[in-house]
């Protein structure tokens, strides 16, 4: 009796199993007619016909060449592959292997079939893409979704009068929004994408995924438009065709290309808005900065030291690097020998300077009255953080009731208890864990110092203690670096040791603090000892510990 083999597939979301079974059954009646024996059936379920990457095709080839059936039967040709080059190589191996290919749709399969089904198959997946993108970039023009859902919205539902889901509709959800913002202004002030999914992942707020933030969730591809960083929908721009997708010949995965910029589609949604213009400007600057400072593979690594990068030689105008475990020297001097800078200075001395200066002479009313209004901002922004995490988690109890309720009407509609009974117990458990959490949990009070001005003199204070502190020291470092262009180290005449000289927004911070009598028009400072002596040519400016 000839041996037969069943094909069946489905790829489509509008389709489901009882398709496979349907091809099936049709198969197993045309065999049943034609006193074929069926050997054995072969399904993909879920998986696109444009793809050879399908476990029951590949076995369906393995076994036509052990001579396991004589036939290949399938409904349709398109059920094989809709891929040209995939359809002419499956006939091929099948001739070779002496199995014949019927279809229902299309009888016998032959060299005619191969040619003008392949091309059909193949322009109907080319025009169902061209009908997508064409709907979508329809969809985008009105302000909608082009699909997917990013953090910090909310999928709108509605429906027309026809009881039609309208589909793409967004708002923006308030209690992930404020998680947004903080990202950007934790990112600005100095914080690496690492540090903040680290914090964000401490404090229990949930991701994206649903599983732990990570620094890609952050930081994402800028180029590609990715992470919550690069995401210009939180600054009210819908941007859609960055990037096209082509399947890999070799491994059937999706491939990401980036489309030229003239063809990205951009539409205004300033009702989306979540950033502002000012913050998300700041985070570009500092992404381009670094991506211009990250030109090969020691340059990536943050700065070891507090000043790392910033020590210039007076005599050479190389640059000063470590030369024993403590100590810094003029490279040049040491390496090539060419400069006659050999002194050295100790890393304590050369920041307890420059720390020192800082601490005695920031105690300038402007300096405090800066202080003050970050102070407060921060502490607020502290008490928002902390409300919008009670506000998500009363907002997980609500959702938990509802999916309470939706599995007691699921009992009630006949379903077995037994088999949403670990959901239900894994709810009931989560219930309690947030009900726990929420029993002693209060909204913090907006909060004014009574004094502010003695905690800004006790913050000036201990700013050497915080450039140590592995909690504190990313970020204070980060500022301080920020407000040094360079610092020159040259030989003092007629003594030993070398002079300090601070170039930069810094210098003219204590240069104000120091002269406050005076205007000043000033750039570089020279620390020697506890006297602070000005330069010549920088116009100060407003500086916020």
């Amino acid at each position: 009796m000839t041996k037969v083999a069943i094909y069946a597939r489905y790829s489509s979301d509008l389709q489901t199993d009882a398709s496979i079974e349907d091809q099936i059954r049709l198969c197993q009646e045309r065999a049943t007619k034609e006193k074929w024996s069926v050997a054995n059936c072969y399904t993909d379920h879920g998986i696109s016909g444009a793809s050879m990457m399908r476990p029951g095709i590949q076995m369906l080839m393995q076994e036509a060449s052990d001579g396991k059936f004589d036939i290949v039967l399938s409904e349709a040709l398109d059920r094989l592959s809709r891929d040209q080059e995939d359809i002419a190589g499956i006939y091929k191996r099948m001739q070779f292997s002496g199995v014949k290919i019927i279809t229902l749709s299309e009888g016998e399969i032959s060299n005619l079939h191969i040619g003008l089904k392949g091309t059909m198959n193949a322009m109907f997946l080319k025009d169902l893409a061209d009908k997508t993108r064409r709907g979508l970039s329809g969809r985008i023009e009105k302000g909608k979704s082009g699909g997917g859902k990013s953090y910090g919205y909310d999928v709108v539902k509605k429906f027309d009068a026809n009881g039609e889901a309208i589909r793409g509709d967004r708002e923006i959800n308030q209690e992930q929004a404020r998680i947004v913002v903080r990202i950007f202004k934790d990112y600005v002030a100095g914080k690496s994408p690492k540090a903040i999914a680290l914090q964000l992942n401490k404090e229990g707020i949930p991701c994206p995924s649903g599983k732990a933030w990570g620094p890609s969730t952050i930081n994402g591809n800028r180029q590609r438009g990715t992470g919550i960083l690069n995401n210009e929908l939180y600054i009210g721009q819908l941007v859609w065709n960055r990037q096209r997708f082509i399947k890999d010949p070799d491994t059937g995965k999706r491939v990401a290309r980036i489309n030229p910029e003239e063809e990205w589609q951009r539409t205004d949604v300033p009702e989306l808005r979540i950033i502002d213009q000012e913050l998300w400007d700041k985070v570009k600057e500092k992404q381009g900065a670094l991506r211009k400072y990250k030109k090969n593979f020691w340059e990536k690594q943050r700065p070891r030291n507090l000043f790392s990068y910033l020590l210039k030689c007076d005599c050479c105008g190389g640059g000063f690097s470590k030369v024993s475990s403590d100590r810094y020297g003029c490279s040049t001097a040491r390496n090539k020998g060419t400069c006659s800078n050999r002194r050295t200075i100790k890393q304590e001395t050369l920041e307890s300077a420059v720390l020192n200066a800082l601490q005695n002479h920031l105690m300038d009313p402007k300096m405090c009255e800066i202080f003050c209004e970050e102070y407060t901002r921060h502490i607020n922004e502290l008490r928002i953080s902390r409300n919008a995490t009670i506000h998500a988690h009363k907002a997980e109890l609500k959702k938990l009731a509802k999916e309470k309720a939706e599995m007691i009407e699921a009992i009630k509609r006949g379903i077995p208890a037994e088999e949403i009974l670990d959901d239900m117990n894994n709810m009931v458990a989560r219930r309690e864990e947030l009900e726990a959490i929420l029993e002693n949990a209060e909204e913090a009070p907006v909060l004014i110092h009574p004094q502010m001005a003695e905690r800004y003199k006790q913050e000036v204070g201990i700013l050497r203690e915080s450039l140590n502190d592995p909690d504190k020291r990313t970020e204070a470092a980060e500022i301080l670096r920020n407000l040094i262009e360079k610092i020159v180290l040259s030989p003092k005449t007629g003594e030993s040791g070398l002079s300090i000289d601070l170039h930069g927004d810094l210098a003219g911070i204590l240069s104000v603090a120091t002269n406050k009598d005076k205007p000043q028009i000033e750039s570089n400072l020279s620390l020697q000892q506890d006297k602070v002596v000005a330069g010549a040519g920088f116009e100060p400016t407003t500086f916020g510990l």
